[in-house]
């Protein structure tokens, strides 16, 4: 089969057309003149992303930049945009060619080997009937709209109506408690949400009337409320009304015959709030605009290389929930014109957490469905494929994955072995092994810092290529002057020195408001003024690519060597007997540092002396001496974050003291019922004890 022309290579030769630049990506020393130029010259390049990928606007913009600065930096002032009116100026074009805007399946789907699709003219129908209902109901400019939604296409379209009408879009997946919803939507007071009766996730019907009920009583601005019926047995929702507020039926709304189209906005208008996780404090409310996510979006589909459905068939997965930032890379595939192949349910099928002799777990779930989809691009998260490799899934046995071409990972790391496991069990492309896309960024400005470039080699644990224009850097410890020095090939604090668009224009609610609120300014800026430091761990390869060895703040300090913790991870998840692991560093004033690691084991394994002694043995050959563990202990589970993060600073701070209230927020948590293990031996520890 023959593979579509890269992106990246279109883009190049109308560089080479439209300005002159010569470029190679297909060699790594040509990439790396590609970045350079991308980040030196942030003017030409980001101008280059915005004629390139046909942005209009009826207004002209006065500058790209109008100052290069971090925070506060203005970009495209004078430019008019809409994301939902780029999203569909592709409809016609789109249509007229037969690939649709979005292919959708559920576990109910599932089970019957059935899909739902959803034409591009249907979509921005139903987008612009919605959005003349919201604005019926009141909503203007800068109102924002909650959703309380899984991962359907019914998410989507209420996120583009309410993009269409300039008000601000945010979203919590409904496996979210009322707590963690509240601690978010609280903090923005919403006009209207939009909610669902529930969601099935593995089998298992989940009710959240009760949920949305206390959200709207704890969200007095509320007054319109608009239900998704979205359970087979669709509960009674009738007493959501109340005197003050009206409740509205989703469908009805979007089958209305009066439609909006999208209005004309500033570049750096709201577009959408987006949160931090939440573990450890009330989560930081970042506000991104309209222009600079869709120009993020844009150059993305450079980096994974995915077109226009009319130029290249593509059809785009990414298995996330709505409470992860890669929900939102959804709607940017459609920003590029692409297929958007939506899942909700669970990856290991219908059935996987139904009791007794009804559950089943069939890891071939996700697969089967890219086939039925005829998915080009499937990404999911690195512990998806470690889960995968663990079962002994042999995909190309349940399904026909003849259409994929990329395989895409973010998250945390991507283990060597997980490489290896989706070269052996995916098609080969073009006589070579499948490409794998791993990136890594944050919901922090939307995007990616490191990513894929599917014109150059991949070597496996290693992500290929700097984004372009993103002037990331690994630095050094900060020195006299408050900068850090760059490092290649060492290990340093993962830093950004330029801006870019997609960064936030500010966190909800920070004093003072704006751009230079002092909680914005400590979440990036606090360790080298005017760079951006992420906060993780990073080594720059001698080759231009990038390894990513943890979060910073949770990183491995032993006898004055600092470690990352994700190749400990690969070095204890490689062992057969271990599903999961957390490892955390205890240091103690005046006393020697104290490493506890803790495995998760498969089902049927004990973790008896000579296990153990196989795992610090393999810790000390894979690494070295210093990683060895003092001790290791078997539990329940990993706690981890909703977007699947190991919550490793968490557990370090309730082993050293913090009172686990003050640690943990429940219901931002995946699996909130393993924190107990950890709260016991927290206290025992503390009485001597273990």
């Amino acid at each position: 089969m023959r593979l579509p022309e890269p992106q990246i290579l279109r883009f190049v030769r109308w560089l080479r057309d439209h300005r002159g630049l010569e470029f190679d990506p297909t060699t790594v020393e040509g990439y790396d003149r590609l970045w350079r130029w991308s980040c030196d010259d942030l003017t030409a390049f980001w101008q280059a992303i915005w004629d390139f990928e046909r942005i209009e606007s009826p207004t002209p913009h006065r500058a790209v930049l109008a100052e290069e600065r971090m925070p506060g930096a203005r970009w495209f002032e004078g430019a008019q945009v809409n994301y939902a009116r780029h999203v569909f100026s592709h409809a016609h074009d789109a249509h007229a060619a037969g690939h649709p805007a979005i292919v959708f399946q559920n576990e109910a789907l599932h089970e019957r080997d059935a899909l739902r699709e959803l034409t591009w003219p249907e979509l921005e129908r139903q987008a612009g009937a919605l959005a003349a209902r919201l604005r019926a109901m009141g909503v203007e400019r800068g109102d924002r709209v909650c959703a309380y939604l899984p991962n359907v296409p019914a998410t989507v379209i209420a996120f583009l109506a309410v993009a269409s009408l300039g008000a601000i879009w945010s979203v919590c997946s409904p496996d979210m408690g009322p707590v963690a919803v509240l601690d978010r939507f609280r903090q923005i007071e919403p006009r209207v949400l939009i909610a669902c009766d529930g969601y099935r996730y593995g089998g298992v019907e989940h009710d959240r009337l009760d949920v949305v009920s206390t959200l709207l009583d704890q969200l007095p601005g509320v007054r319109d409320a608009v239900l998704l019926r979205n359970l087979e047995h669709q509960p009674d929702g009738r007493s959501l009304a109340t005197r003050g507020r009206t409740l509205h039926d989703f469908d009805a709304l979007v089958s209305g015959d009066a439609r909006v189209g999208p209005e004309w906005l500033p570049f750096d208008h709201p577009l959408w709030i987006v949160y931090s996780s939440g573990t450890t404090g009330l989560p930081k409310a970042i506000v991104h605009g309209h222009g600079g996510i869709m120009l993020e979006a844009l150059k993305g589909g450079l980096h994974n290389n995915v077109g226009p459905s009319v130029q290249t068939g593509d059809r785009y997965h990414w298995y996330s929930s709505t409470g992860w930032i890669m929900w939102n890379s959804q709607p940017a595939a459609l920003l590029g014109g692409t297929t958007v192949c939506m899942f909700d349910g669970h990856p290991a099928g219908p059935h996987a957490l139904r009791p007794g002799a009804e559950r089943i777990v069939d890891h071939s779930t996700l697969w089967r469905f890219a086939a039925r989809a005829g998915v080009t691009f499937f990404g999911a998260g690195a512990a998806y494929y470690a889960g995968c490799l663990k079962a002994g899934l042999e995909p190309q046995r349940h399904a026909d994955l003849s259409a994929l071409r990329a395989i895409g990972s973010t998250g945390s790391p991507l283990a060597v072995d997980a490489y290896e496991w989706i070269w052996s069990q995916m098609p080969m492309r073009g006589g070579e092994p499948i490409w794998i896309d791993t990136i890594s960024g944050g919901t922090d400005f939307a995007g990616a810092f490191v990513a894929g470039m599917v014109t150059l080699p991949v070597v496996a644990g290693e992500m290929q290529v700097r984004s372009l224009g993103a002037a990331v850097e690994a630095w050094s410890e900060p020195g006299p002057d408050g900068r850090g020095r760059p490092l290649v090939d060492e290990v340093g604090e993962l830093v950004c020195t330029k801006p870019l668009p997609s960064m936030p224009l500010y966190f909800w609610g920070d004093d003072p408001p704006g751009p230079q609120g002092r909680r914005y300014h400590d979440s990036y800026f606090d360790m080298y003024p005017g760079v951006w430091r992420h906060g993780d761990w990073i080594r720059i390869t001698p080759r231009g690519g990038a390894i990513i060895y943890g979060r910073s703040d949770a990183t491995i300090n032993r006898h004055g060597i600092r470690m990352g913790t994700a190749e400990l991870y690969r070095a204890v998840e490689a062992v057969p007997e271990i599903v999961d692991s957390l490892v955390v560093d205890l240091e103690y004033l005046g006393r020697e540092s104290y490493m506890p690691l803790f495995v998760v084991l498969r089902e049927g394994a004990t973790l008896d002396a000579s296990l153990m002694k196989r795992l610090k043995d393999d810790i000390r050959t894979a690494l070295s001496a210093r990683h060895v563990p003092n001790d290791i202990f078997a539990v329940p589970a990993v706690p981890r974050t909703l977007s699947g993060k190991k919550m490793e600073l968490p557990v370090k701070k309730l082993l050293l003291g913090t009172p686990p209230e003050q640690v943990f927020k429940l219901d931002a948590m995946a699996n909130a019922d393993c924190v107990a293990w950890f709260v016991d031996f927290a206290r025992r520890r503390a009485h001597g004890g273990r």
